[in-house]
């Protein structure tokens, strides 16, 4: 299968259950709301180091906001929802409370599970903090210097999918970051999708395990292009270039609908092929099949 001159290999993408939560952030101006998205994702590429998955869903104009103000929809995703809510806690407490003029609202109320945060937040008013209940959801006004930090007492968490994927595999450096930008500005245009490594791509694309004790993941050395002669390469010739767009999303169908996206938009002059990793089936419940996505 073809787009183009660009090679659609006949593989899969595999990709795993997590729990995920929606956060919806907001500021007094763009410029304010901007700073604490840049912190609140920032460290959030891939659990297999960070403690959550973390990026933009889309950018919300005032009428689309609960408080009327520029704001931002960003997912989160965990292994557990435990885990998912211990980290969204810690980084909205340091990074939207701490960040001037900010607000943090659910974007999930009809998830299957909650997990607290102004419940936890609430402390750090020294007991000057208040709460109101509004339309049956309940608020905690936190006093801070700039006046208060509004945010809700709990978060919705439902069941997600994390780990959709496209490799692009492109003749040089330039010609495949451009393709990369194109892929990822496809997904921004989706609801219920991140890409959460930065720039929405990642280079260090991984394989399971390593040949050091303890090491959980290491380089996917078969699509490492100076590798292609030293191990059985997924390499295609005159590639000399690959990178990984990751996916995560609200539901197998939106991972679908932004990995077909990404790839009609990836293709082109100069990208030899685009592929997906996979662990052979063994890992991951979810698999995306290439050529059954674009039929």
């Amino acid at each position: 299968m073809k787009i183009g001159s660009t090679q659609i290999v006949e593989t899969f993408a595999e990709a795993f259950g997590m729990r995920y939560c929606r956060v919806i952030v907001t500021a007094h101006d763009r410029y304010w709301l901007e700073a604490a998205t840049r912190e609140l994702c920032g460290y959030g590429s891939s659990v297999i180091a960070c403690d959550a998955e973390v990026g933009v869903e889309r950018w919300l104009s005032p009428d689309q906001s609960p408080d009327g103000r520029v704001g931002v929809s960003i997912l989160a995703f965990g292994f557990s929802t435990e885990a998912l809510g211990k980290a969204i806690t810690n980084r909205i407490g340091q990074c939207v409370m701490t960040c001037a003029s900010t607000a943090a609202f659910d974007g999930l109320p009809a998830g299957e599970e909650r997990v607290p945060l102004g419940k936890q937040l609430r402390y750090f008013g020294d007991g000057f903090q208040k709460s109101k209940v509004i339309a049956g959801r309940r608020y905690w006004r936190i006093p801070v210097m700039d006046g208060e930090f509004l945010c809700e007492e709990s978060l919705g968490v439902a069941k997600g999918v994390a780990g959709g994927n496209i490799l692009i595999q492109g003749v040089d450096l330039p010609t495949t970051l451009d393709a990369a930008k194109r892929g990822v500005q496809a997904i921004d245009e989706l609801a219920d999708a991140i890409t959460p490594f930065p720039a929405g791509v990642a280079r260090s694309g991984s394989k399971v395990g390593s040949r050091y004790k303890g090491l959980r993941a290491s380089t996917a050395d078969p699509y490492c292009p100076t590798l292609r002669s030293r191990v059985e390469s997924q390499v295609v010739d005159g590639a000399n270039c690959v990178l990984e767009i990751v996916i995560d999303g609200a539901t197998e169908a939106a991972v679908a609908a932004a990995m077909k996206a990404s790839i009609n938009a990836a293709a082109g002059p100069g990208v030899l092929a685009i592929s997906a990793g996979n662990y052979g089936g063994k890992l991951g419940k979810f698999h995306f099949h290439l050529h059954e996505l674009l039929s």
